[in-house]
Parts: structure tokens; C-alpha cells; sequence
């Protein structure tokens, strides 16, 4: 039975109209991909403290968040990914790449230049509707 996993994931924005995007390290599962940078919800944790703590963690800044941009279920090969994209914006600290190979700002229309993890996909189609 595959497990079911609840994300949250940031799209920060910058002042420049920019995207905040992550490439997952070899380490990591879906390997050198780009995604939304977050992480799991804990059990009993509410969707919008789980993703500034997960952002914390792993890119060492403070954010605010806004809402719910996006929901979405992919179906990987092990697991059930059951992703909530989340608009935000750094109110202190600078992203850091702690977990991640590498952290950029893109332009919206640039989005799809970047090979994305799957379950990050249907969101940067939203994204690029906003044109």
C-alpha cells in the first residue's frame, strides 16, 4: 500500500516579480528536479506553520504566508503526494540552499525552462496563467 503524505510547498515571490525555485540534490527522491521549496505536515500541525517551519529548516529565513494557491494529488511510484502550494514572501533572512543543490529566482515566464517534479508541475501552469 502506498503511503500518503501531506505537503505544503512556498511559492515566494521577490519585490522583482521573481520565483523562488529549488533543484532536489541527488540525494534526495526525484533527484535533480526543481520544485517549490517545503516539506511534510506534521500530525497536528496546520498547513501554514508547517510551511514556515519547514522554510525555517531548510532555507534558514522567515516567511508570511497568504493563501492557499493551489491543491494538488500525484501518484509517484511509492507514495501519494497530496501537495498544497502556498503564496509567501521572505520577511527576514536570505534563502539559504541547506537540503537543496541549488536555489535561483525565475521570472514567471520562465518557469517552464526547468525539468519540475511532477506533483510541482499543475501549480507552475497556474503560475504561468497569471501572465
Amino acid at each position: 500500500m502506498k503511503k500518503n503524505i501531506k505537503v505544503v510547498a512556498a511559492i515566494i515571490e521577490n519585490n522583482k516579480g521573481e520565483i523562488l525555485c529549488a533543484l532536489r540534490s541527488p540525494k534526495m527522491s526525484i533527484p535533480n528536479h526543481w520544485e517549490f521549496p517545503g516539506g511534510k505536515v506534521e500530525d497536528g500541525e496546520d498547513i501554514f506553520s508547517a510551511l514556515k517551519r519547514e522554510i525555517k529548516e531548510e532555507l534558514l529565513c522567515n516567511i508570511e504566508t497568504f493563501d492557499v494557491f493551489n491543491k494538488h494529488t500525484h501518484e509517484y511510484e511509492t507514495s501519494i503526494i497530496h501537495l498544497i502550494t502556498i503564496k509567501a514572501k521572505v520577511i527576514s533572512g536570505t534563502p539559504q540552499a541547506t537540503e537543496h543543490a541549488k536555489l535561483i529566482w525565475l521570472k514567471k515566464e520562465n518557469l517552464k525552462s526547468l525539468v519540475w517534479a511532477p506533483a510541482d508541475i499543475p501549480a507552475v501552469n497556474l503560475l504561468l496563467n497569471e501572465l
